[in-house]
This record gives C-alpha cells, structure tokens and sequence, in this order.
C-alpha cells in the first residue's frame, strides 16, 4: 500500500494541531529503517513548548493517523517536534518569535545594504517586525544602533547560537525578547529532549510511536 503524502497527513493533523496552540511548520515522511515510515510533524507557538501538551498531541495525531487508516498495515514511527535554530525565517509570525535573537541576513541581490561597508551578507539582532519591514539592531554590544530593513529584501535570515547575553542598550534598541521566549545566551530545551518526553508521555496504538 503506497504511503500517505506528506501534504495528506498535513490535512489530517492540521485542525488537532491548531486546537491546541501550536502552528503547524511542516510534516515530512520519511523510511526509517526497512520496517516502518519516520512522520515528523514540526509545531511552534509563541511560548515555550510544554511537554505535556506535546505529549496529549502526538497522542491525539496518532490516533488521527490510525482512524484515518492511510498506512493500512504498515507500521510508523511518529515523531512532534519544534523547529531547530537553524530554521529559516520565512513567515511573519517566525521573525516576531525571533525578536531580541541574533540572525544571520542575506540580502536579495542588488538589495541597499543598512551595514557601513555595505555587506549583503551580515550579522544583526531582531527588532520588531510588520508585513513590510524589520528593524535590525547592527553594532553589537560596542555601537549598537537600529535600522529598518524591507522584508522583500532579505534573502534569507537563520538565528543564530550564542553563548553570551547580548549588551542591554542592544536589547533595548530591538525592544526585547519576545514574550514566553527564553533569553538570548540563556540554556535552552533542547528538541531533543521536547521529543523525547512526548514520547515517554505517548501509548502504542496500531503505528509505532515514539
């Protein structure tokens, strides 16, 4: 029995996703050995991720999955998770959920660059950001300052890792992290970990899940 499309589960899950606040981000099927399928179903929302609610949702996909019967016999291995750090910003609500993070930016070529040497590839903080535009924090810890930045004209943007809390003139310019985010440099839970306790907190039905 061939497989389910990834945009099939997505139809299936999206509504039971939705109910229990998250954004679905993406849902990718995959071979996971050469007995069963890998479904990953990515989720955010503007908070930190609790682990209970993704485990009451994988539970709830799950059985979603099996009514629905799309994998016929064929066992699966289901997996919810959140998006890793190096997700691209690609959507709105992805750049307000990054506000008060470091990015790396590429602008769109032919795109004015806000950086002194006119970089089209650069490092800057997020400030806050509207359909039309972003306002970036340049300068660092050193010299920091804002400037706005059309969002047609970046390219791409990935947050970046840090280790150390950004300057508080910094921070301020971006106006701060975004609500139920952790701190720039603060230990954060890791996916793994998110993933690992839905799947403690999950029941095996007809498809394996973790």
């Amino acid at each position: 029995m061939p497989m389910p499309t990834e945009e099939r589960v997505s139809q299936l899950v999206a509504e039971l996703v939705e109910r229990r606040g998250f954004d679905l981000e993406g849902v990718a099927i995959s071979a996971a050995g050469t007995a069963h399928s890998k479904v990953t179903v990515t989720v955010d929302s503007d908070g930190t991720a609790d682990l209970d609610t993704v485990a009451e949702l994988s539970t709830e996909i799950s059985q979603a999955l099996d009514d629905a019967g799309d994998f016929g016999e064929t066992p699966y291995l289901l997996e919810i998770t959140t998006p890793g750090i190096d997700r691209p910003l690609t959507e709105l609500r992805h750049w307000q959920r990054a506000q008060g993070r470091k990015v790396k930016i590429v602008l769109r070529p032919g795109a004015e660059s806000p950086e002194e040497k006119g970089k089209t590839t650069f490092e800057a903080r997020v400030g806050v950001a509207t359909d039309s535009e972003i306002a970036l924090v340049l300068g660092g810890k050193r010299k920091p300052h804002r400037v706005t930045v059309p969002r047609a004209d970046i390219q791409s943007a990935v947050v970046q890792v840090e280790f150390n809390p950004p300057g508080a003139a910094e921070l301020e310019l971006a106006g701060g992290v975004a609500p139920g985010r952790p701190q720039p440099g603060a230990q954060e839970v890791s996916d793994t970990e998110i993933e690992n306790e839905a799947a403690a907190s999950d029941s095996p039905t007809e498809g394996i899940v973790e």
